[in-house]
């Protein structure tokens, strides 16, 4: 069972939609939720406004822009969307630890110049969308769970503050990085919410009792007649 303000700190609402509706969502849970997650849909399009947008409503942003390129690519890209507003950015565990240490680097670069507290880095370990058939068609044949394992350890070992797995992996996450590490599942659903394309899910109480930091939840608040009460109700379920 989480406080209320626990539970608000929780969610990270997906924005995954134009300026326009991003905008609305944003004016209506303004005061209630705490972040959001801004994604390519939106940033590629709309560039660091976006994320200025958002924190000018008094959200925080998750930057989910999964960085990955050769270390020196990336590290500046971190410092960029360091400086842009993020405060947290996600960045690919396949990118080796190389790269994630140049992430890390760039973040640190930003937070000496801007001053204040520095972007968290979160690296993907295997995508909420694929399942072990689908690690098996790009030539990864190790258990899901041993990828997902081995990912989240190179990356912490590298500089990453924690990483982004499904909530079915964010216990044995907890129990491998700690308590200190930064859990952040996505394919978390309300029970009886549709799907979508996410393969391996959980419900947000369950989420968090096995272990994630934050949930990040899309559709089911920015689709729902009334976006404000389905995160009230999330909310709710969290404190319970």
């Amino acid at each position: 069972m989480l406080s209320e303000q626990e539970a608000r700190d929780a969610i990270i609402i997906a924005l995954d939609c134009d300026r326009e509706t991003a905008l609305d969502l944003a004016d209506k849970l303004s005061g209630k939720a705490v972040w959001v997650k801004v994604g390519m849909t939106l940033f590629y399009r709309y560039g660091p406004v976006i994320v200025d947008d958002m924190r000018s409503r008094g959200l925080r942003v998750f930057l989910d822009l999964k960085l990955h390129d050769i270390p020196f690519q990336i590290r500046g890209a971190a410092h960029s969307a360091s400086l842009c507003g993020a405060d947290i950015l996600s960045i690919h565990g396949l990118g080796g630890a190389a790269m994630i240490a140049e992430g890390r680097a760039g973040v640190e670069e930003a937070a000496a110049e801007r001053g204040g507290e520095r972007t968290r880095l979160v690296a993907i370990s295997v995508l909420t969308s694929m399942d072990a058939d689908a690690l098996a068609s790009i030539g990864v044949t190790d258990e899901l769970s041993s990828e997902v394992a081995r990912l989240a350890s190179l990356a912490v070992g590298a500089g990453s503050d924690g990483i982004v797995c499904s909530p079915q992996e964010a216990a044995d996450m907890r129990a491998l990085l700690g308590p200190d590490a930064l859990i952040v599942c996505p394919g978390v659903r309300p029970a009886g919410a549709e799907l979508g394309d996410q393969k391996r899910v959980s419900t947000p109480a369950a989420a968090i009792a096995a272990g994630a930091s934050k949930l990040v939840i899309g559709r089911p608040i920015t689709h729902a007649a009334d976006p404000a009460a389905a995160f009230e109700a999330i909310v709710e379920e969290l404190m319970s």
